[in-house]
């Protein structure tokens, strides 16, 4: 067993989303680690994850905390004043606050970025919505405590020694938000579990997500029912209603649902439509992984992970160029006109570029070259 005294640091445990399951395999390498976090939901990630010695903040007491801890967004850098002890190395998985874990002096802190904190930074409109007189005086309330976060972000980042950035969009990110260089490493895909079956592909479109504003379903939502296309949503959250709302008869809502079911509709669905710009976006290459195309706004991570029609041989999928329902419908009619140039074997070998084996491989060994003092590893300038 490894002998490094390792302390982990995640936002929150409430689910085994894409930054849980880049916390997995840190938490199989060190199975001894403390593992500090604003919340945990028991029973909500994996066994490997659930095992670690998991020390919540006080947030956790508060009663039913796991439906609306994401409104206590001004209370969280108070619940995350983590000063670590007794460690040869702290690594941090963030999109929020993890990244303010202070480490013991000298010893390194490595944060592993899904993205500076979109709430403060780049997606502000896409979470607090202006509307009337009265979303007018929130919005001077919400900028000024805004502005507050954005000041605690930036000076938290001095507690990182070395950032590895999951896309080269949030390379930029961090290097605009924090002035920092990073280290470029991508998340896992598990190709082992998602992969092709030989079944028919069906009539229908497919989105699957967390159904956050920020994700854009409801362009989706728009698009196939303008056009008369079946569409399936995966996903559960704050969007959900409001969605259903505006959805007409072809749209079908499942909500949550496991894996298993997940994986036999992307290897179903017609395309996978992704609509948001997300930092990296592991959905995609999950219905790669499965032969399934994708249907993608143009810009974010999955200008890094889709080979687009137009653009380059052998394509796994269509871009569209404007956040807006007619932009996603040109793409989806343009992606049925030429539904040929699909290749299912294509979007697998697109996939396979991101396995797991490959996220590890890489991960663990910047991390052992971060413990041996290798001068060569982007740091923090001194």
């Amino acid at each position: 067993m490894d002998a490094t005294r390792v302390t982990l640091v995640h936002d929150w445990l409430t689910g085994m989303r894409g930054g849980e399951k880049c916390l997995e395999p840190l938490a199989r390498r060190w199975p001894q680690a403390r593992l500090l976090t604003l919340l945990h939901r028991r029973g909500s990630v994996a066994p490997a994850i659930e095992r670690l010695d998991i020390q919540p903040s006080f947030l956790n007491r508060l009663p039913g905390v796991a439906r609306y801890y994401r409104y206590l967004l001004p209370l969280m850098p108070f619940a995350s004043g983590w000063k670590v002890r007794d460690a040869d190395l702290v690594v941090s998985l963030s999109h929020c606050i993890a990244k303010s874990a202070r480490p013991p002096k000298g010893v390194p802190h490595v944060c592993y970025c899904f993205t500076p904190m979109r709430y403060a930074w780049h997606m502000k409109g896409s979470y607090f919505r202006r509307t009337g007189i009265l979303g007018r005086f929130k919005a001077a309330a919400i900028d000024c405590l805004l502005a507050r976060i954005r000041d605690w972000d930036r000076r938290t980042a001095d507690r990182v020694t070395h950032f590895i950035a999951i896309s080269r969009t949030v390379q930029q990110r961090i290097r605009d938000c924090y002035d920092r260089d990073s280290r470029v490493i991508y998340p896992p895909v598990d190709t082992e579990f998602y992969t092709p079956a030989p079944v028919q592909r069906e009539e229908f479109y497919l989105v699957v997500s967390a159904l956050a504003p920020y994700k854009r379903f409801d362009l989706a939502v728009e698009s196939c029912t303008r056009l008369d296309k079946k569409l399936v949503v995966i996903g559960s959250g704050q969007e959900a209603k409001k969605l259903q709302a505006t959805a007409g008869p072809g749209v079908q809502f499942l909500g949550w649902q496991s894996d298993e079911a997940i994986r036999d509709h992307l290897r179903r669905a017609k395309a996978l439509l992704f609509p948001g710009e997300e930092d990296f976006g592991i959905v995609p290459l999950e219905a790669q992984a499965c032969g399934c195309p994708v249907i993608a706004f143009g810009r974010g991570g999955a200008m890094e992970t889709v080979r687009s029609l137009g653009t380059a041989n052998d394509p796994t999928g269509v871009f569209f160029e404007e956040q807006t329902a007619e932009s996603l419908m040109a793409a989806i009619e343009r992606f049925e006109r030429e539904a040929d140039r699909f290749d299912p074997r294509a979007a697998r070998r697109q996939a396979v570029l991101f396995r797991k084996e490959r996220f590890e491989q890489e991960l663990f060994s910047y991390l052992d070259a971060v413990l041996a003092g290798d001068p060569r590893e982007v740091r923090k300038a001194a």
